[in-house]
């Protein structure tokens, strides 16, 4: 069978890569002339694990073209991958969809032979079945049916994870026009991965919700261990790390993303929640617990401020560990170890960075603003004391002899349990959640309020 992806960027290279790679003949198009002479030299555009080495191995069945209406002609099922960013309300725009949708309607017209369109980009409830559906309808001059199917499945996948995420999907959610169209992509599916994941199928509107409900309910759970976190800042001898471990024992809670940390970042999570309620608003509907949780996770940088701010050695260059929003991605959107570099420059510190991935990047942003360390071990050299903020694997093999020369007093506040407090001579660990805040100043004048 032979496949058109629609978008070469962070999650649609990789898409396509992962199909060549299951026997589909793919013919990739993007706008971005760069991305389409990268596929066909075989080169990986996106940083991305095991996607260069997919190229690699199954290019012989990858190209890539800047012609949607070509791929669309020489294809049996176009999936569009495009960006649909936040508007000015916080829902999901489909500008972006909609072209795509035009152009893809063009390659339809001349075709007699059945055609899937697999819109996989996230999109607000109403969407598919509503203006998506009528753009193809009226570029293609079909009518979704017989001739034509319609479906709407996003991928549930995380930068710096997508190939694994995709041959091993814990299952896949298919919203369709009709059963002849969602028949056809389950069976696809069945042979894009590696494992036997169970297939939702449902129409397009639940199929939205769903999608959106499931990043929602994530973070919710996010923002519940740090919330709980934050109230056992505050307790003596309290640990967030021992009560989440118990309560996720109940099988109704469970273990997974219950874990006191930093806030939720990159591209997906911090808008979901926004979108969430902002749909609400329009049905009339109560979302209190999506703005709660989004509330919650804005707050979290604050909390590690605190703790610096608290600090017994008053540092006065602070070392930043991690700036990407998670381990394995050089992305830095919705950042918290950005966010945070920010928030210490206006506090007056000054400030060193360092992360294994997101230097680039970073440096756009922050400027001239912060000093950016060459290496982990440079990062400790330059600064007083430190924040680990993303759980990179490089950062766990910090040894005691790269503090040699600092003074007993230096502190590493560890966000995300990396370190033992048995790990080093001359250094402080300090870990959010347990109890740093409870002899604290602002501790004492909460309590004389309570008094």
């Amino acid at each position: 069978m032979k496949v058109s992806i629609i978008g070469l960027g962070k999650l649609g290279s990789p898409m396509a890569a992962v199909y060549a790679s299951k026997g589909f003949e793919v013919i990739g198009v993007d706008k971005n002339p760069t991305y389409v002479e990268s596929i066909n030299a075989g080169k990986a555009h996106v940083d991305e694990p095991q996607l260069q080495e997919f190229i690699d191995a199954h290019k012989g069945r990858l190209t890539a073209t800047l012609d949607t209406k070509e791929a669309v002609k020489k294809t049996d099922v176009t999936f569009v991958i495009v960006p649909t960013p936040s508007g000015p309300d916080g829902t999901f725009t489909n500008k972006y969809v909609l072209e795509a949708m035009n152009e893809v309607g063009v390659g339809l017209k001349d075709k007699s032979d059945y055609h899937l369109v697999v819109v996989t980009s996230t999109v607000m409830p109403g969407s598919t079945n509503g203006e998506i559906k009528q753009a193809l309808e009226n570029a293609s001059g079909k009518k979704v049916g017989e001739k034509l199917g319609l479906c709407y499945s996003p991928e549930f996948i995380a930068l710096g994870s997508v190939i694994r995420d995709m041959l091993y999907p814990d299952f896949f959610l298919i919203g369709e026009s009709d059963e002849k169209a969602g028949a056809l992509l389950e069976k696809i599916y069945m042979n894009a991965c590696s494992n036997s994941p169970r297939v939702e199928r449902m129409n397009f509107v639940n199929a939205e919700i769903t999608k959106i409900s499931v990043n929602t309910y994530v973070t919710t759970k996010i923002s519940y261990a740090n919330m709980l976190s934050e109230m056992c800042d505050y307790l003596e001898n309290a640990d967030v790390n021992v009560v989440t471990q118990a309560i996720g024992c109940d099988s109704r809670i469970g273990h997974k993303y219950l874990k006191g940390g930093v806030a939720y970042g990159g591209p997906c999570f911090p808008r979901d929640n926004v979108a969430f309620g902002r749909l609400a608003d329009q049905l009339e509907a109560n979302a209190s617990i999506a703005v709660a949780t989004d509330s919650i996770n804005k707050g979290q940088k604050d909390r590690v401020l605190k703790m610096i701010n608290a600090l017994n050695n008053k540092p006065k260059k602070i070392g930043i560990l991690g700036l990407s929003y998670k381990p394995g991605t050089p992305v830095i959107e919705e950042s918290q170890g950005i966010s945070l570099a920010v928030a210490l420059v206006k506090s007056g510190y000054e400030v060193v960075v360092y992360d294994p991935m997101a230097m680039p990047a970073a440096k756009a942003v922050l400027n001239d603003s912060v000093d950016y360390a060459t290496s982990v071990e440079d990062c400790i050299k330059k600064c007083d004391s430190a924040v680990l903020m993303t759980a990179w694997s490089e950062f766990s093999e910090i040894k005691d002899d790269m503090f040699s020369g600092k003074e007993k007093e230096f502190v590493i506040i560890d966000c995300w349990r990396v370190f033992t407090k048995s790990m080093f001579k001359n250094v402080e660990v300090v870990y959010q959640g347990a109890g740093f805040l409870a002899h604290s100043q602002e501790k004492k004048v909460l309590n004389a309020r309570a008094c």
